[in-house]
């Protein structure tokens, strides 16, 4: 058999040469192959981890936006903390970001190839356990005391790449709703002979009695999102947007109950289905506005770069279309402070002038304790994209530049408080007005006190800017805005926020003008919005809020479907989900939301060079 296959191939020696050859070319082909291979499998690995870094650094930018998010909701002042040194809004006016103490150093806040970068914990991108997922941050806070607004430019790194992401964040919170309550039942200390317990409806063993709620009714209409931290009355209405409660539970298959309505309706949502209500976490109500008077404070040039204007005692603000506001404000001395208590205090020219206590009222005209009062420009001055509260007339701390002696008042001792009749009793400035009857709310303190921090506001705003009292606010007619594009106003009391209603003695009403308009964030932060004397004086028109509302608890603004007060028409102003009235308060607890987020060119190379 070897003898055979020998002889075979003994007779192919004459083809040797050729085989050869071929032998030789098929194996340089079939290595070239090999090598084209390789290549493209080396190739392939390459732009495997190239493509993972990439997609790996802009998740890394996006975990830099959610550190920040997070030390902010942990923190509302870590708005002040930045690297002034940083490219990003190092030459914006009013950005004003300092670095955090030693202690509290921030790793994010590296700029430049020496500058740190924070590591991402517990990343799987990982060679030989060293992290190669990073990032870093710059803040820009220029904004934030005028629209709420932080511009955030984040870089994530990871291996060789970098890439850069900007946000703007908002604090989420009460103007995110149309409509906002803590607790849907009326104010024990406006209705105090109701008798309702204080707390939200599943907290108790039994129902509410029906005189201790308030009911959405068939005439209503809700046009955005609303939320109560408590448990939804509704008889009937009309709800276009997301209506959401804290109620955990269902009841017949749904999140709100109708106590109380005779008849009964079935509410709707925007298409004309029958409502949903969902549920949605509560949010925390600030005890107080009180420090939001520390936006007029001088000594804080960190965390009040932009001080406001302080009003003292009873002040009625009339604002003018043409970006003026007249104001008048009798017991005031010094409208900005120094300290905590006050020490000390000034009086720029933009916020007003005060009357010299020891000049007549005639002697003090055209100051802010002046017959008229004083009108004021907002446009371009301290008070644009700013803030006015009101407190009340200080009477016990003598080194508080706005003390009054108990023997003295405005005007060379000539102030009274007095009414517009000049005999009843009143705050001085044409409150309450002739045969008004006024409304017996003592457990909040009486209406129209001649010390209290009470502001009484109307007019056509043309400007941003945000109105606080330590007590009441009156909405004394419409309050509008002159741009509804460009205006924005807040309005914010500890104690109620009235829509002044005033009535005589038998119920009739002293107003000539049928309904209200209201275009504003409205905040009262332990108590409610509320219509005063909205159980007379007749049917009133419609009150049309353009806005926001939130309150503590359940205001009322008129009873059945139109019998007394007002019916309600309340429409969001869309721009609040994006921007917010000038230092407008927040929640207790908050979050900051991304309204706006972008990639952009690659702030820094990777070895941490800014990129111009």
């Amino acid at each position: 058999m070897r003898d055979f296959w020998f002889r075979r191939l003994r007779r192919k020696n004459g083809d040797d040469g050729l085989a050869m050859a071929m032998v030789v070319g098929i194996g340089a082909v079939m290595i070239l192959l090999v090598t084209s291979v390789t290549s493209v499998a080396i190739s392939g690995i390459t732009k495997a981890t190239n493509d993972q870094d990439w997609a790996g650094a802009i998740s890394a930018a996006y975990a830099g936006i959610g550190d920040y998010q997070s030390r902010l909701a942990n923190d509302y002042s870590y708005v002040q903390y930045g690297n002034p040194a940083a490219l990003f809004g190092k030459d914006v006016p009013g950005n004003s970001v300092t670095l955090p103490p030693t202690a509290f150093a921030n790793p994010a806040f590296g700029v430049g190839p020496t500058g740190t970068w924070a590591s991402i914990a517990g990343s799987n991108d990982t060679v030989g356990g060293a992290n190669r997922a990073f990032y870093r941050y710059e803040v820009d806070n220029s904004k934030y005391s005028s629209t709420g607004i932080l511009r955030l430019r984040s870089t994530g790194k990871v291996g060789n790449v970098t890439r850069t992401i900007v946000a703007d964040l908002k604090q989420q919170g009460f103007i995110d709703f149309l409509y906002f309550t803590d607790y849907e039942m009326l104010d024990p200390d406006i209705n105090s002979s109701t008798g309702c317990t204080v707390a939200h409806a599943w907290e108790l063993s039994s129902a509410r009695p029906s005189n201790c709620v308030i009911q959405f009714v068939k005439a209503d209409e809700i046009k955005g999102p609303l939320h109560s931290n408590d448990t939804l009355d509704i008889c009937g209405g009309k709800f276009d947007q997301t209506v959401t409660s804290s109620n955990t539970t269902l009841k017949n298959g749904v999140r709100y109950t109708t106590i109380g309505c005779s008849p009964t309706y079935t509410p709707t949502d925007g298409v004309g289905a029958p409502l949903s209500v969902g549920y949605a976490k509560p949010i925390g109500m600030p005890a107080t506005n009180s420090k939001m008077i520390q936006e007029t404070r001088t000594d804080l040039p960190q965390t009040v770069q932009r001080p406001g204007c302080l009003y003292t005692g009873p002040t009625t603000i009339k604002f003018n279309s043409d970006g003026t506001m007249t104001v008048r404000s009798p017991w005031t001395k010094k409208t900005q402070i120094v300290g905590d208590p006050p020490t000390g205090g000034s009086a720029p020219a933009d916020c007003g002038t005060p009357g010299d206590p020891n000049k007549s009222l005639s002697a003090n005209a055209n100051t802010l304790s002046g017959a008229n009062g004083q009108t004021i420009t907002i446009t371009n001055k301290i008070l644009d994209h700013n803030l006015v509260y009101v407190q009340g007339v200080v009477k016990t701390v003598s080194t508080d530049p706005n003390y009054w002696a108990s023997n003295k008042s405005p005007n060379n001792n000539s102030f009274k408080c007095v009414g517009q009749t000049s005999t009843d009793a009143g705050n001085g400035l044409d409150f309450p007005r002739t045969n008004e009857d006024v409304p017996n709310d003592t457990a909040m303190g009486k209406s129209y006190d001649c010390q209290a921090g009470d502001v009484f506001v109307q007019g056509t705003v043309d400007a941003a800017i945000t109105v606080a009292a330590s007590h009441y606010v009156y909405v004394t007619g419409d309050l509008v805005r002159e741009d509804p594009q460009d205006d924005i106003l807040g309005l914010v009391g500890t104690g109620a926020v009235w829509v002044w209603n005033p009535v005589d003695s038998s119920g009739k009403s002293l107003l000539n003008n049928n309904g209200r308009k209201i275009e504003a964030a409205i905040l009262s932060v332990a108590h409610a919005f509320q219509v005063q004397n909205y159980t007379t004086g007749g049917y009133r028109g419609q009150l049309q809020v353009t806005g926001a509302i939130a309150q503590k608890f359940r205001g009322t603004v008129g009873t059945g479907n139109g019998t007394t007060g007002y019916t309600k028409q309340y429409v969001y102003d869309p721009r609040l989900r994006n921007i917010a009235p000038p230092k407008f308060l927040s929640p207790v607890s908050t979050t900051y939301g991304v309204n706006v987020l972008v990639e952009v060119k690659t702030a820094f190379s990777p070895d941490g060079t800014p990129i111009p």
